[in-house]
Order: structure tokens, then sequence, then C-alpha cells
């Protein structure tokens, strides 16, 4: 009898597993659980997510006010696709706080359900989920110091940024890779892969990469946040947009852009009221556009934005820096007067053909000659070089570690901030993308 039950109970555990194995279906992505992670009100809580389990988004997700979402090295997060109401996103609420510390051989991941990171996703899949999105207390030159984030519905409090904080805090964001986003919410609306809003330079962030976004790379809404190694690819608009007094620092940028896809590398627009004026501050990017049959710019300034560009590498647009000129005071053309819009010490190269008169140029209507004149002489005078270092698309792959570097004629660095070294654009000898982004992992454009 013992003999029997023994059986019955083997037959019963083997029917057991053929069941599972042919009902119980495991997630296509290779972790062993799944957290889906909605949001009604209440936000993540202060919680952690980690890197044995997969973490699916399903909408807006908020980390509200005093909340705190730490997320481990090695962490996937993914997010469901859909347009308009059904747009997924992580947003870091003013007051809420992200610790996301990858490392360079464990990066946080976020992109779109069903990538298995083996190219499942076509490398240049754009808009399939929303973004990431940080919202601080930093100031804004909007009245009230306040506004409603970009991507966001307007009926969703949690979407308004800005306060009197420069140095406010929301947390850290290192090696992270942010793939696939961008979707429409609507009239246009897109989000960006990371966006910015009056976030203070107490927060860190460094080591980031946007590919393969549908609209800007990065998108800075005022605040001082300052960023370091900085990977924007493949976007749909602006490798970097920057609005509403944005005041902070970046070195080590790289931009890469689709050559059949994508605006300018780098849009700086005043917006609000004009006090704090837009002025990022960039040292050592590398900046690789579309190619010379575009019609795209380098760099724009309009609407009285400012920003100072040096050491830095541009290759490969068809055209250069565009200003805007108009009749009226503390326009782009007088914050170039004025030292406060500067493009000094830099190199291009297959930039408005290597036209050192034309790369500068003026944007308005009813120019004077003598602008005119001025932005002729710009280029020469601020200490600008045309160098080929043999960076660029190449076929199609890019090359973004320079075959020569350039360091000689170098501005100084002269805020601590700053790390100083001794070579022009993001890449000395080392190349620092390797290990934790797509963009370096996948190669190629084919």
């Amino acid at each position: 009898m013992q003999h029997i039950h023994c059986l019955n109970y083997l037959k019963v555990f083997f029917l057991i597993l053929t069941i599972c194995s042919q009902g119980c279906r495991k997630s296509n992505v290779p972790f062993d659980a799944q957290i889906h992670i909605m949001d009604n009100g209440s936000g993540t809580g202060t919680t952690t997510w980690t890197s044995d389990r997969k973490y699916l988004l399903d909408g807006f997700v908020f980390v509200n006010d005093g909340q705190i979402l730490t997320i481990e090295p090695g962490t996937i997060i993914q997010a469901t696709t859909g347009q308009k109401e059904n747009a997924s996103a992580l947003i870091v609420a003013r007051g809420g706080k992200i610790i996301a510390k990858g490392t360079s051989d464990q990066p946080i991941i976020f992109t779109v359900e069903g990538d298995d990171l083996q190219g499942s996703i076509p490398l240049l899949s754009r808009g399939l989920w929303g973004g990431v999105i940080l919202l601080g207390n930093a100031p804004l030159n909007v009245e009230g110091n306040e506004a409603h984030i970009e991507g966001i519905p307007l009926s969703e409090p949690r979407g308004v940024y800005g306060g009197n904080i420069p140095d406010d805090n929301s947390g850290v964001f290192q090696y992270v890779s942010i793939r696939h986003g961008g979707t429409n919410i609507g009239e246009g609306n897109e989000i960006n892969g990371l966006t910015l809003g009056g976030v203070g330079h107490a927060t860190i962030i460094d080591h980031v990469e946007i590919i393969s976004n549908d609209d800007d790379g990065i998108e800075f809404f005022g605040g001082t946040v300052n960023t370091r190694n900085i990977v924007v690819a493949y976007c749909g608009d602006d490798a970097f947009d920057f609005d509403f007094g944005y005041q902070g620092k970046g070195q080590f940028w790289l931009a890469v852009q689709d050559p059949a896809v994508g605006d300018k590398i780098a849009e700086h627009t005043g917006g609000g009221n004009g006090v704090p004026y837009t002025l990022p501050v960039i040292y050592n990017a590398t900046c690789i556009g579309r190619g010379t049959n575009t019609n795209k710019p380098v760099l724009e300034f309009k609407d009285n934005a400012a920003g100072k560009y040096y050491n830095s590498l541009f290759v490969s647009q068809d055209l250069g820096i565009g200003i805007e000129y108009t009749p009226y005071p503390l326009d782009s053309y007088w914050h170039l007067l004025s030292r406060n819009l500067e493009v000094s010490a830099n190199a291009f190269f297959n930039v408005r053909k290597n036209d050192t008169l034309s790369i500068f140029y003026p944007i308005g209507v009813q120019i004077p000659t003598d602008v005119y004149a001025l932005f002729q002489s710009y280029f020469n005078e601020k200490g600008n070089l045309i160098e080929n270092t043999g960076i660029g698309i190449i076929g199609q792959r890019p090359q973004w570690i320079p075959l020569a570097l350039i360091n000689t004629g170098m501005a100084i660095y002269n805020d601590p901030w700053f790390e100083p070294v001794e070579f022009m654009g993001a890449f000395g000898d080392k190349d620092w993308t390797e290990g934790w982004t797509l963009l370096h992992e996948a190669g190629t454009l084919e």
C-alpha cells in the first residue's frame, strides 16, 4: 500500500510540472519576478527596486513629494507602450528623490516592454513609451517661479516644478541608459528622454545615455543642475534643449545624430520673463551632426537666450551657429556683445563647408551690415579652428574617439567644478561609453 501511495504522489508531482511547463509561461524578460507598477495617486512610496526583479511601468508613475525611490545597479525598468492617455513614464515630483546609482558594468536601464536587450527592439525605434522626468524647486524665469512641465497633462498637480532653492536636491542619477522613449501625449506634445524641470545643483547627474528618443534627448527647463559624461544619440528632435532660464554646467557631452532625422544639436531659448537668462556653460562636448545637406544648425540661440561653449568639437552639420538679432535690447545678439554668449576655442569640421566667415550667422530680419561683419570675424577672433580629428559617421558606424587630439589653443578651466583636461572634445584616449551604453554596444546604424 505504501508503494501505491508513493506512486500516486509522484504522478501528481509530475502532472503539476507538466502543467506549469505548458501554462505557467514566464515573462519574455529574463528575470524571475515581475513587479507591475501603477500609480493611483499615492506614488511609488519610499521603496527600493532591486536588480533581481523586472519592473513594468504602466501609465504615469510618480515619486511623490517626500518619497525616495532607490534603484539598485543592474535593474531593468520597462514601460508599457502607448500614446496619449496610455503613455507611461517615471516622474520624480518636486520634493521627491530618486537614488539611481548604476555602475559601468551594471547600468540601470529604462526601456520599452518586450525589450530583451539582445536586439528584439531595433536600435532606431523611437516613441515606444514616455521617458524619465525629474522636477525640483530650483529657480525659473517665469512669473511666480513655477510652471507645469510639458509632457504631463495640466490636470496633474504633481507636474508643477520650480521654486527658489538653487541647491535643491532631487537625488542621484548615475550610469543610467534611457532607450526608445518619446511617446506623444497629444497635439505634438512628446516626452523628452530625460526632462529636467527646476532641478537644483545638489542633484548628481552623470554617465547618462538617452538613445533613440522621438523628441529631444535632454531638455532643461530652468534650474541649476550640472551634468557630466552625457550621451545623446539618434533622437528625433534636438540632442539638448535649454529653456526658462537654465543656468548650469556640463562637461564631457557626446551627441550623435541619425543622418536621417533630427534637428539642432542644441537649442537655446530664453522663454519666460528674461531673468535669470538661459545660460548653460559647456566644456568638452563632442557633437556629430546629421551631415552636410540637411539645412540643420549646430547650435541656435534665440528669445534672449545666452550660453557658452569651450574646448568642444563640432562636425558634420550643414549650418553653423545661429544667433538671433532683433531691434530690441537683451536679445541673443546683445548677449554675444556682453559675453554672456560665447563660443570660443572649439574645433569645427564639415560645418558650413568649412567657411569660417559663415559658421556664425544672424537670425532675424532687417539685419544691419555691421552685424554681418561682426559675425564674419567672430570665428577667428574667438580662437576657433577648422580641424579634422577623424570623428563622424564613417559608413554606418559613428566614430567619436578622435584619431588626432587637439591640445593647443584651448580655453582655461576657470571654475573648480570643471575637470581640467588636455584635449578638446569629450574623449582623450579612453572611451567612457564602453560597458554601459547601447550606443557602444550597437556599434553601427545598420
